[in-house]
């Protein structure tokens, strides 16, 4: 079963979705992060969370 790191951004009201778009295209690109979930309340402000696969290397013993 694979191991996953999380993160939570917090954007505020005032960010566009085209700038929140860029900002998660980011850390995607170049974090190697993904998108587990995206909630967006009343007032217009998103929490973000966004998962990355722990890889763990197997020592070698011989």
């Amino acid at each position: 079963m694979p191991e996953y790191e999380f993160q939570d951004v917090y954007v505020p009201r005032g960010v566009s979705r085209n700038a929140t778009r860029r900002l998660l295209t980011d850390h995607a690109e170049y974090g190697h992060w993904e998108l587990d979930r995206l909630r967006l309340y009343p007032d217009g402000s998103r929490r973000v969370r966004l998962r990355r696969r722990i890889i763990r290397q197997v020592r070698a013993t011989w």
